[in-house]
């Protein structure tokens, strides 16, 4: 089943996770959202600079560190997404506090790890 993810952080570099867990999302079939703050491409996902304010989104995926997260502490909350996973080095009790008492998951892990066992 298709999982529509939302990509906070998203980048055109190859080398970075956000570029890498985009295209793994892809290749298992998952319908992708990029939100950066410079607008791009990522095989067939365009980077969009945007906050997609009306999408049904089951997960975001966060590839900011947690100072840069704050902007979208509400977006994030109102979008309402199943959960939100913080990749290593994102991690953030605060905002995690707050999601759950919103009722979204959140969860520290790696999405591309995720993918990779079939746990996604």
């Amino acid at each position: 089943m298709s999982k529509k993810t939302l990509v906070i952080g998203a980048s055109e570099n190859p080398e970075r996770y956000s570029n890498k867990a985009i295209m793994a999302l892809r290749s298992h079939q998952h319908e992708v959202i990029a939100l950066a703050k410079r607008e791009g491409q990522v095989n067939d996902v365009s980077i969009q600079t945007t906050f997609p304010a009306t999408e049904q989104v089951h997960t975001v995926t966060l590839y900011l560190g947690p100072r840069h997260q704050t902007e979208y502490y509400n977006a994030i909350i109102k979008l309402n997404p199943e959960r939100v996973i913080f990749n290593p080095g994102t991690e953030n009790p605060e905002f995690a506090a707050q999601l759950s008492a919103s009722g979204i998951k959140a969860e520290e892990a790696c999405t591309l790890v995720l993918l990779s066992i079939g746990n996604y």
